[in-house]
């Protein structure tokens, strides 16, 4: 028994605070899901939660996915604003302030249909959004869920 107990804390070591804490936040939202009906909620509200600069790049993002891709259901995913179709997550935005990184990202999953030939980018670092690269996000973001 306290082999197994020394094992599962030495492997806890191994994740931050933060990431702990992620992990915390799947597990709830897992627990949720079938009660937690409104997405869209929970994603304005971890949203607000954000620092400003974080939070009004999420603001906008969220508008720009909502307009681009309507079918894709907001929720959240280890505490992140995300968008899901057919319940698999295909974006999210990470705060900077998420794992004290210096930007902040917008990742895409394996679901997300940007494949092009043997390599390509499934995460951007955002520090700010131009008329541009809301653009390409938007193109993105299309092209993820075609």
């Amino acid at each position: 028994m306290k082999g197994k107990q020394k094992t599962a804390k030495s492997a806890s070591a191994k994740f931050t605070d933060e990431e702990r804490a992620a992990i915390k936040e799947y597990v709830r939202e897992k627990k949720g899901r079938a009660d937690h009906a409104d997405g869209e909620k929970d994603v304005l509200a971890k949203i607000a939660e954000m620092p400003k600069s974080d939070r009004e790049m999420a603001e906008r993002l969220h508008t720009l996915i909502k307009a681009t891709a309507p079918d894709l259901t907001p929720r959240t995913w280890y505490g992140m604003p995300a968008y899901a179709k057919d319940g698999n997550v295909v974006c999210f935005f990470q705060s900077g302030q998420k794992f004290k990184t210096r930007y902040a990202t917008l990742g895409f999953s394996d679901k997300a249909n940007l494949d092009e030939g043997a390599m390509w980018p499934s995460a951007y670092a955002l520090t700010k959004l131009t008329a541009a690269d809301q653009a390409r996000i938007g193109a993105l973001v299309k092209k993820a869920v075609s």
